[in-house]
This record gives structure tokens, C-alpha cells and sequence, in this order.
């Protein structure tokens, strides 16, 4: 007897007015994956598609930046995508499917929000985020190890972004300073420290110190109500715009960068800061 062949999964094919709902996200992926589908999908496994996954939650970032709301529809949809991809690619080896990330997600919202499920309490912003923190660290996760409250800080998070959710977790168990004043106070305790560091031309003891100081900054924008991230982000654009200019203004007269001494430089960095104004 020759075997049965696959069954392809089938993929309703709807008209430009009708929408496709998440199922049917769904059986597109398994269409995909399955024998006689996509040859690149079929070939990727978890960790190749991980750099995907990092780029596509990069993008939904920079559309929120840019306030564009249908760029953000549709880098929602790429980010939804990966997560379906990688429920797919856990469902053929019978470890979970994507009813089962779902389930578990909408127990833990249901879990960590007894004030809205169970008893009904008119809590503020910041209490609801202390009362998660004291639920997740009471959630064994089906091991008998404790959870401590930074354990479920992935270590791969950009450190300038870690180093602010380790502040933010801590200070909801009353280990923060009082007061913004307090905190620049310390900024400018490591930045003394930096100089006297730098006497010694110790490299160990310099990253030491700086490391110290810039994780004094990121708390400094926490007690400011500054996203740390967004703030050098947007640095980051003002400094390519004026820096630009520069190059431009020196092309209009046959010139590069090679050409120009840094007073000329300094000189059009100002001028581009002015136009800004």
C-alpha cells in the first residue's frame, strides 16, 4: 500500500472587503510550514528566526516614535506574525500551540489584576504595578525555586533599558531615593569618582566608574518622568541632522570633511542648532 499523502491545511482566500481574523493567521502558518508549502519557512527553526523577531519589535518601536498610526498596524501585524511562527514551530513537536500562549497569558492578566477579576478596589496606577510585582514574585511556574524580583529581567535587554526596569522593579519594594534632588546628587558623587579614576588611568577602574555613573543618569530620568531610551534616542537624531548639515554645507563648496578644521566644524554645528530654534 502506498501512504496516505498530507492534507495540506486549507487557507480561506477572502475578497478585498472581507478581513481575516486571527484563525485564519493561523492556518496561513500551518499552509506554510506544511509539506509542499514555503521552502524558507519551512527551513527555519527558533533561534534563526529570533534576529526577525528582535528587528520586527524594533520596528513597532520606531512607528510608536513616529506617530504613525498605520505604519504601527502594520508592524503590529509583522511582530504577530513571529509570535504565531514560533507557536507553529512548538506545536509541530507537540511542546504548545498557540491556543496554549494565549491560555496562558490570559490567566496571568486575570491572576496579576484581582482588583478588576475579584475583589473590586479603586487602586492607583502605581499600586497596581506593586501589587504585580508581589503576585509574580508568589508564582512558582511549576518550580520549587523562588523567584527574586529581578530574575525575570532578560539579560539580552539593551542595557540602557535593563538598568532602568532593575530601578523601576526594586523601587516598587521602597528601595529608591526620596527626591530627583537626591538622585543628581549621587550623579554628581560618580562623577567625582570618574575624575579621580581617571588620575589613576586604570581602564578597569574607568568602565567601573562609568558604568556607575551612566546607571546613575538612567535613575536620575526615572525620578524625572523621562524615558531614558526615547531621550538619547531623540539625541541621537538631533546629532545626525546638525552633523548632516554640516557635510552639506561643505559639499556646496567642493569640500569634505577632510578639508574643514574643527573651529569650521564647530562653527556649522552651531549654525544648524540655531536653524532648529
Amino acid at each position: 500500500m502506498s501512504p496516505r499523502p498530507t492534507r495540506k491545511p486549507t487557507v480561506p482566500m477572502k475578497g478585498p472587503r472581507e478581513q481575516y481574523t486571527f484563525d485564519d493567521l493561523v492556518a496561513i502558518m500551518r499552509r506554510l510550514r506544511a509539506p509542499g508549502g514555503c521552502p524558507w519557512d519551512r527551513k527555519q527553526n527558533h533561534r534563526s528566526l529570533l534576529p526577525y523577531l528582535i528587528e520586527e519589535t524594533y520596528e513597532v518601536a520606531d512607528s510608536i516614535e513616529r506617530q504613525n498610526m498605520v505604519d504601527l498596524e502594520e508592524e503590529l501585524g509583522d511582530l504577530l506574525l513571529q509570535i504565531v511562527f514560533h507557536a507553529q514551530l512548538a506545536a509541530e513537536r507537540k511542546r504548545f500551540g498557540v491556543d496554549g500562549v494565549i491560555d496562558r497569558i490570559s490567566r496571568k492578566l486575570i491572576a496579576r489584576h484581582p482588583h478588576v477579576f475579584k475583589t473590586k478596589q479603586q487602586l492607583t496606577a502605581d499600586e497596581v504595578l506593586g501589587n504585580w510585582e508581589r503576585i509574580k514574585l508568589n508564582e512558582s511556574n511549576g518550580t520549587a525555586k523562588k523567584k527574586g524580583v529581578l530574575d525575570g529581567l532578560p539579560r539580552s535587554l539593551p542595557a540602557l533599558l535593563r538598568a532602568y526596569r532593575m530601578q523601576e522593579k526594586t523601587s516598587r519594594f521602597g528601595f529608591d531615593w526620596d527626591r530627583p534632588e537626591d538622585v543628581l546628587d549621587k550623579v554628581e558623587e560618580e562623577i567625582t569618582e570618574l575624575r579621580q579614576s581617571l588620575t589613576k588611568r586604570r581602564k578597569g577602574e574607568i568602565e567601573h566608574e562609568m558604568g556607575d555613573l551612566l546607571f546613575a543618569l538612567v535613575n536620575l530620568a526615572r525620578h524625572l518622568k523621562v524615558d531614558p531610551e526615547t531621550a538619547l534616542s531623540k539625541t541621537n537624531r538631533r546629532f545626525t541632522r546638525r552633523f548632516a548639515y554640516i557635510e552639506q554645507q561643505l559639499a556646496k563648496d567642493n569640500r569634505s570633511l577632510n578639508d574643514a578644521t574643527l573651529d569650521e566644524m564647530d562653527r556649522l554645528w552651531e549654525t544648524a542648532k540655531s536653524r532648529e530654534r
